[in-house]
């Protein structure tokens, strides 16, 4: 396949292979970037009618995705590229959020003659007649209406006319057992997703006839223990999600590797006289209730078990966790762990590589059993618990790891030695051993400017997470030479004006969260946005400059959602919306004089790396009690 850009118009000609190496595939990049750079280059190649003739499908769909995200399709598009670009060659079509996407949409994707997937999750607009223009397609094996909430059981008697389909997701439809019992029809299904319907007992015995179910989802449904005996007619089920249903107990179904019953009340896993056990792979009872934790995990085979999550369960007795090495995701957030059980989390040993200990009862002690012992844990969460900056040294024997949490914890960044305990030494300079360190929260702890600059030798960063009432201008010109970071939550400090526009981002940088810093102005923001407009910034003032001007400030990205949880991390949320709601005037902190003193201060000329604090932004805890009178 050669490629090459003439005049504006990328033209597509016939040629070998299927990419010609990396050289190749930057130059179908390439392409494709100047097909979509803009709605004038759009219409320009439109206009060639053998530019992109028989389009292969991987570079029909590239393009069509490129056009969606840049809001460049639209169905007067569709209908005129149809013939020579995306009839014959695409296959796959995502619409997900597409609010815009209606029946008009679909009366054109219907005349897709090769399409195999298409993807309407969440689009507002798709009703009950919109499905009616891809009735009775031959090629579509994947059909996705999550979410869709005008989809009712209407749409299910078009749906049902899509024998090819293999793979049918209706979560959160509004489809009742009705229409489920409908779906008993189409003999090819294999995955099933009925999330968050009414799904009954009845219901789920009229799809006894698909046979080659491996995927079932009814989450929030109906189904009860005598639904759940129906299962055994799936001899190929291999998922299972029962998760927020009342079933209490289930058939022996030898099949089953993955299966999800949070939020139950669990009784048995598995029913009756078989004794073998089941080989699962992943095993999810989030916030239920075990009435019998050994005599559920009985029937697990303990060697097949990767992926165990018990966050919120209520269990007290862990020793069920002495037979499990092969774990490698291991959830106790929230459960009833303390110190004197951890060591049986330590005994599952190298095989471990995501542990999550949050909000539970924990201190530096319970660290130090894992210490050695799960060499290749990549993340370890340990937020809202008791450690201090003595667990630093033992996460820094954990070699692997690519993400810590370590948020609401008791950690000041130093810590006391020697005779008397007056030696002072810098704690996180531990973390400089973990040189694949990727992920770092330390929100809500104690850390003051003094203490982190061990974190600007972590070269591997590229999320950071700050919030600290004690820290300033100084840190934050500090973390410039971290050279790949994207992401870096500052909130709540005592960030100034001109700590801000003095700040030098690093290039890779993406995301600035700046919320809660109570000094800026809005003119500094802006013009930190202004300068920056490849960085997200996120402040409350931006929030509502960003509403008063209908959602358009300097930062490009100011609106994009950007989820980055990299390998288990969760991105510090806040709720949008009313951002008033969420804002604490951070003034109460401080007596009227010291506020007036504040309100005259000059600003700053200071180099960003040698920046000058005024004694009145360095908060003493003193200070955290003095209110405005």
């Amino acid at each position: 396949m050669a490629m090459a850009k003439e005049s504006g118009v990328v033209v597509i000609g016939g040629g070998g292979g299927g990419g010609g190496g990396g050289g190749g595939g930057r130059l179908v990049e390439m392409c494709i970037a100047a097909a979509s750079a803009s709605a004038e280059s759009v219409e320009r190649w439109r206009r060639q009618r053998r530019t992109l003739d028989r389009l292969p499908s991987h570079l029909a769909d590239a393009l069509l995705r490129r056009l969606l995200r840049r809001r460049l399709l639209y169905p007067s598009l569709l209908e005129s590229l149809m013939c020579r670009v995306f009839q014959y060659s695409i296959e796959e079509v995502d619409l997900k959020g597409e609010n815009s996407v209606d029946a008009e949409w679909l009366a054109y994707l219907g005349s897709f003659r090769y399409l195999r997937t298409l993807k309407l999750v969440h689009c507002r607009s798709i009703n009950n007649s919109s499905i009616w223009p891809i009735s009775g397609m031959s090629t579509l094996k994947e059909l996705d209406l999550s979410r869709c909430s005008k989809i009712t059981d209407a749409a299910i008697r078009n749906v049902i006319s899509i024998e090819s389909l293999e793979k049918l997701y209706l979560a959160e439809t509004r489809v009742t057992a009705n229409g489920v019992m409908l779906l008993s029809s189409l003999k090819n299904l294999c995955l099933l997703d009925l999330g968050g319907i009414p799904v009954t007992n009845e219901a789920l015995s009229s799809l006894q006839v698909l046979t080659r179910i491996e995927y079932l989802d009814v989450w929030g449904s109906s189904v009860t223990n005598a639904g759940a005996a129906k299962l055994t007619a799936f001899p190929r089920l291999n998922f299972l999600n029962l998760a927020w249903t009342n079933v209490t107990v289930l058939p022996y179904l030898p099949s089953l590797r993955v299966l999800n019953m949070s939020n139950c009340t669990v009784h048995s896993i598995f029913d009756g006289d078989h004794r073998t056990s089941i080989p699962l792979t992943k095993f999810l009872v989030s916030g239920s209730t075990l009435t019998d934790i050994d005599e559920s995990f009985s029937y697990i085979e303990a060697s097949s078990l990767t992926f165990l999550d018990m966050s919120g369960c209520s269990v007290s007795n862990f020793s069920f966790l002495e037979k499990l090495k092969r774990l490698e995701h291991l959830d106790l957030r929230s459960t009833k762990i303390v110190d004197n059980t951890i060591e049986l989390v330590a005994n599952i040993g190298v095989s471990l590589r995501d542990l999550n200990l949050s909000h539970a009862n924990l201190t530096s002690y319970g660290v130090s059993a894992l210490a050695g012992a799960v060499m290749n844990i990549e993340s370890l969460s340990l937020g809202h618990t008791g450690i201090d900056d003595s667990a630093l040294s033992y996460i820094g024997m954990m070699p692997s790891l690519r993400m810590v949490d370590l948020s609401h914890t008791h950690i000041k960044g130093f810590i006391y030695w020697g005779r008397g305990n007056r030696e002072r030494t810098l704690s996180l300079c531990a973390l400089q051993n973990l040189k694949h360190l990727e992920n770092l929260n330390l929100d809500d702890t104690q850390l003051k400017d003094e203490v982190v600059q061990p974190l600007s030798s972590l070269k591997e960063l590229n999320s950071l997470y700050l919030k600290s009432d004690y820290l300033s201008d100084i840190t934050l010109h500090a973390l410039s030479s971290l050279s790949n970071l994207k992401v870096l939550g500052f909130r709540g400090t005592v960030l100034s004006n001109s700590g801000l526009l003095l700040y030098m981002p690093p290039p890779t940088l993406e995301v600035l969260d700046l919320r809660l810093c109570w000094l800026l102005t809005e003119d500094a923001v802006l013009a930190f946005c202004r300068g920056h407009p490849q960085i997200e910034v996120r402040h409350e003032l931006v929030e509502k400059v960003n509403a008063e001007r209908g959602g358009s400030v300097a930062s490009s990205h100011l609106n994009k959602m950007t989820q980055i949880r990299s390998k288990g991390m969760n991105f510090p949320q806040v709720a949008r919306g009313n951002t008033t709601a969420n804002f604490v005037d951070e003034r109460i902190k401080y007596s009227m004089e010291e506020l007036m003193e504040l309100k005259h201060l000059p600003v700053s000329s200071s180099s960003p790396h040698g920046t000058h604090i005024p004694p009145e932004l360095r908060r003493t805890e003193l200070c955290m009690h003095i209110h405005l009178e």
